[in-house]
């Protein structure tokens, strides 16, 4: 539902809303400038201003796709704007388009098109309404105010990605064998898409900066390179929050091979110790399956088992320690060996 809202900026500095787009046109026989901000406009309605306002039609079809890069392109009575701003909510970067013509006594902006309710330009109204009287200078200047806008709106998600940020870093060191990390994974292409579009919207504020746009007045370009430094700042911030993302990436893996390390060695350890028990019984075995066939007192005489089998279980008693110090000494002597080889 387009919720468009037309405004008439007379020439001694009042600023007052009209009933519609052609009530604003007529408005410009008095003088001053006109803003007609569309908010979710029919197809209709926005091939209206090519007859209207001599907006070229290719600059309205690139309204209607929302694919579209960044980017600033002149025609002959006006300048094509394209920006976008970041919404980030329940964990999901989603980005919308604001198109903004201006011209020598117009300036036009169209937002909401397929924005699913959201509004990048809801509060812009009121900002203006409450400006000193820096918007009543020309299109312009207005049009700064609404680029500003709309650049210190992203800081707002930067914080929402920077706050993320810490609770993966907290959930990595506290708990690493729950933490999923396809959670860094999509944090990081989010980074990417906000650099992206900041980079085209850095070279959009360069052009006007160097004077491009024919209807930007040589009074107003330092307000835009206001806005040129703060893209800058978010753009050096998505760079530094990317090697943030990747800093933790490789905590999170050397945490888990950490943990893997000690669970392999706990089970080396266990494996460890019943080749030392089996190592240790294989021999008694073999001898106490041997006495268990009454070898040993046919061996020594049936008459004699009293003696026979103390001694044999001695016997068994001394093998055991036996192996047990020979293992130990293997070990030992092939722990040595790896140490030799390690300092070489």
């Amino acid at each position: 539902m387009s919720e468009s809202k037309f405004y008439h900026f007379t020439g001694k500095g009042l600023f007052y809303g009209v009933g519609s787009a052609e009530e604003a046109l007529e408005s410009l026989k008095d003088g001053g400038f006109i803003w007609l901000d569309y908010y979710n406009p029919g197809k209709e309605e926005l091939y209206s201003l090519v007859d209207t306002m001599g907006i070229h039609p290719l600059s309205v079809e690139d309204c209607l796709d929302n694919s579209q890069l960044q980017k600033i392109e002149h025609f002959s009575g006006h300048s094509f704007i394209i920006f976008n701003t970041f919404t980030y909510s329940d964990k999901t970067l989603f980005i919308d388009e604001i198109d903004i013509f201006i011209g020598n006594n117009f300036l036009i902006t169209v937002s909401g098109i397929s924005s699913e309710g959201r509004k990048p330009l809801k509060n812009i109204a009121k900002i203006i309404e409450n400006d000193p009287g820096l918007a009543k200078k020309g299109p312009a200047f207005l049009m700064h105010i609404v680029l500003d806008y709309i650049v210190d709106e992203k800081l707002q998600e930067f914080e929402s990605l920077e706050d993320e940020l810490e609770e993966a870093e907290n959930e990595i060191l506290d708990n690493t064998a729950t933490f999923q990390p396809t959670n860094l994974m999509r944090l990081k292409k989010y980074l990417v898409t906000l650099r992206k579009g900041i980079f085209h919207e850095r070279e959009i504020l360069v052009k006007i900066s160097r004077k491009d746009c024919p209807f930007i007045p040589d009074s107003a370009i330092v307000h835009y390179r206001d806005i040129y430094d703060h893209l800058t700042k978010f753009f050096e911030l998505t760079e530094t929050k990317r090697e943030i993302v990747t800093s933790l990436m490789e905590l999170y893996s050397s945490l888990l091979n950490n943990q893997m390390t000690k669970v392999s060695n706990a089970t080396n350890t266990s494996v460890r110790r019943l080749t030392l028990i089996a190592t240790i019984f294989m021999p008694l075995t073999l001898v106490a399956g041997i006495g268990g066939m009454s070898e040993w007192t046919m061996m020594t005489g049936p008459s004699n088992w009293k003696i026979a089998y103390p001694l044999l279980i001695l016997g068994l008693c001394v093998i055991a320690v036996i192996n047990y110090y020979l293992i130990r000494r293997i070990e030992k002597g092939n722990l040595h060996g790896k140490n030799a080889i390690r300092q070489e």
